[in-house]
């Protein structure tokens, strides 16, 4: 008995444990789950795939003037540390992710990326499913955003390309805005497998100042499962916040006009994590070391600030 017990909690260590099979419903709940499973079936077959050729270098280089402006004046961007960031070669960006689905520290960062190394350097986001299939938002796609996979993720590392990830995603950039100073990914640890898995350096990559255009009251965890949204659509959260030009926004679907609070964004240094915790490192240890940190980070950023907004 003593060696059947041991595997499975060394698995919960790593973050590698198998998920438990679901338990069999009968009668309404099972067609509820069949009905719930089904639309998350479709849901992910409609995730686009990662088609790298989309990204665009002349479209960005011509939008590059009205991102200076977006990123100069109503966020006063100010970006440290982009040497830290390997210069060729496959690299895992790993963010905090604020500011709701409008995302001000990815706009700086994109900039600042496409600006320090010019844009015919390969760089790709990863974003939300429901993101890319907004019609409106289609451009993303020309300045590298891809949806967020492990398929699509390998693809772009594998082609020699940095690659941008929020591990922290939806519950993270809706967290309330008296949490705007925590690094909060919810201990998922997907970003340290993928960057063990494509021998990549890991570059963290610490921001503040989104979670300070609106007022973020909740991330509506509880209802966004009371509501199944986590099995149809992968939506771990349906926030409550207070933004213009809302006013009380549930949702934030149609997105909101974000006040222009000052982003900070600063880049670490590069990790090896095999160099840094062996050839089979720990999980658990390798994700504990690079949010603290970016913990760290963070606490000394919001030490600079001296109002919100103002910064």
């Amino acid at each position: 008995m003593a060696q059947m017990s041991t595997a499975p909690a060394q698995a919960r260590r790593n973050g590698t444990a198998p998920e438990p099979e679901p338990a069999k419903d009968s009668g309404a709940g099972s067609l509820l789950s069949r009905a719930l499973n089904a639309v998350a079936d479709q849901a992910q077959r409609r995730i686009p795939r990662a088609d790298l050729d989309e990204r665009d270098p002349d479209f960005i280089r011509e939008r590059l003037p009205l991102m200076w402006l977006v990123a100069s004046i109503w966020f006063r961007g100010e970006v440290r540390g982009l040497g830290n960031i390997p210069e060729s070669g496959g690299v895992l960006l790993v963010g905090n992710h604020s500011g709701g689905n409008l995302t001000p520290d990815t706009i700086v960062f994109t900039l600042a990326f496409n600006a320090y190394f010019g844009v015919e350097r390969a760089f790709y986001q990863l974003a939300h499913n429901l993101v890319l299939a907004t019609p409106a938002l289609g451009s993303l796609r020309k300045f590298g955003t891809v949806a967020a996979s492990p398929r699509n993720a390998r693809k772009a590392l594998a082609s020699g390309a940095a690659l941008l990830v929020y591990p922290g995603g939806d519950f993270e950039a809706h967290r309330p805005s008296w949490k705007s100073s925590r690094v909060d990914f919810d201990r998922r640890k997907g970003f340290i497998r993928l960057a063990l898995e494509q021998d990549v350096p890991l570059v963290p990559v610490v921001s503040i100042g989104g979670q300070e255009t609106a007022l973020f009251l909740s991330r509506g965890d509880r209802l966004a499962r009371l509501l199944a949204l986590d099995r149809m659509f992968r939506l771990k959260v349906l926030p409550i916040s207070i933004a213009a030009p809302w006013g009380l926004n549930i949702g934030d679907m149609l997105g909101h006009i974000p006040l222009p609070a000052k982003i900070t964004i600063e880049t670490l240094p590069a990790i090896d994590l095999r160099a840094e915790f062996g050839p089979d490192p720990d999980l658990d240890e390798a994700y504990d070391h690079v949010v603290g940190l970016m913990q760290d980070t963070l606490d000394a950023l919001a030490a600079e600030r001296r109002l919100p907004i103002i910064g």
